[in-house]
């Protein structure tokens, strides 16, 4: 069993013996963390109830918890789920490694699809499966939405689905959606869908697989799941809170398994988390700064405006010697593409020539960095 490094070991390699320029200020643009404080309600709420860390916290989560996700899921996408469809998660990432390990258990030869570009951790639960993957490629010519193979999906067992996409900005339409939920339907297949940057959004809401999965008349979402999280959406990613939510059928079972996996969430943490997921001006807030940077990014770069996320997904030729050169000469870490992809059959990386750019910091920030980066483009032209 090979786990491949995570993109940030790659990127501290690559540029281990570089200097950066020291007339610069340090600019680190590689990670989807917000530099922003978090919000001032929800660290009290964290305060108020740090007496009951002498209890030890259910698997199943807080009953406030509960109802807070749920609530979040109705006023959002106007989706009513039970406490059978919902369990709260410390974050997402441990669903996504450990849901696929509990679905393949038994399954020979298991087979998994997901998105390329990737969040490694899909990758990393493919290698403990031992699983045969399948690349859903995203690419510059359909507008980074994974296409719909049906030869490919009916050998598969598990799908993950990313949209809004993480790092290539890419969305799925409520339709789009649609059609992969009748192909679950279909061939028997897991879908899941990670839509932690749901709520990163510039002007229209975003669909839920949730939502398609209704749309299309399966009301109970037979082999349909979903994940999200507050860390981008409330800028609160300490708080380790999530939810993976759809078929209760699966998640009967799968929450038997979490209790011996032991990840439950602290109770101090679900309460500010429940505080969290209620309020909803606070992200309306949050996303105007994002479209704040978004704007800035149009005007120095002469981007176009992601319809979500906060990343930008540039092409830049040699991303690899790009990425070198920026940081040495302007003292500014971006993430080459290269390093959140694989080869697909062709042999070809389409993450390639791509930097990330994660517009996480305040608009002054986020302005004196990307004129750096402008003049390190307009210098390679």
């Amino acid at each position: 069993m090979h786990f491949e490094p995570y993109p940030f070991e790659k990127l501290t390699t690559l540029l281990e013996n570089i200097t950066p320029n020291e007339k610069y200020t340090p600019s680190v643009l590689t990670i989807g963390e917000p530099q922003f404080e978090t919000p001032a309600f929800i660290q009290k709420a964290l305060a108020d109830n740090t007496a009951l860390l002498k209890k030890y916290p259910k698997t199943t989560g807080e009953a406030i918890l509960r109802k807070a996700q749920r609530g979040f899921v109705e006023k959002r996408f106007e989706v009513t789920l039970t406490d059978e469809q919902i369990i709260p998660t410390f974050g997402t990432r441990e669903v996504l490694f450990n849901l696929p390990q509990f679905l393949l258990f038994d399954t020979k030869n298991p087979v998994m699809a997901y998105t390329n570009p990737f969040y490694q951790i899909y990758e990393g639960a493919a290698i403990a499966t031992r699983s045969k993957v399948i690349h859903l490629n995203l690419n510059a010519a359909n507008n980074f939405k994974p296409e719909i193979d049906e030869e490919l999906l009916k050998e598969c067992n598990l799908v993950i689905l990313n949209s809004p996409n993480n790092p290539t900005t890419g969305i799925l339409t409520l339709e789009e959606l649609s059609s992969w939920v009748k192909m679950a339907l279909k061939h028997d297949f897991a879908l899941l869908n990670d839509e932690c940057y749901s709520e990163i959004y510039t002007d229209k809401p975003i669909p839920s697989l949730l939502e398609a999965s209704k749309s299309i008349g399966n009301d109970d979402f037979k082999n349909i799941l979903v994940i999200n999280s507050i860390s981008k959406r409330s800028s609160a990613p300490g708080l380790r809170s999530g939810f993976i939510a759809g078929d209760a059928t699966i998640l009967k079972e799968y929450m038997k398994y979490r209790t011996y996996v032991g990840c439950a969430s602290p109770l101090p943490l679900q309460y500010a988390a429940a505080e969290a997921w209620s309020d909803e001006v606070h992200v309306a807030n949050a996303r105007e700064v994002y479209k704040e940077n978004f704007q800035i990014a149009k005007e120095i770069l002469g981007t176009d405006i992601p319809e979500a996320t906060f990343y930008l997904w540039i092409d830049v030729g040699d991303a690899l010697e790009f990425t070198k050169r920026l940081y040495k000469d302007y003292n500014v870490k971006v993430l080459p593409g290269e390093f959140l992809a694989r080869e697909d059959t062709k042999g070809e990386n389409p993450g390639k020539g791509f930097i990330r750019i994660a517009l996480v910091e305040s608009p002054q920030k986020t302005e004196d960095a990307l004129l750096r980066i402008k003049e390190c483009i307009n210098e390679q032209n």
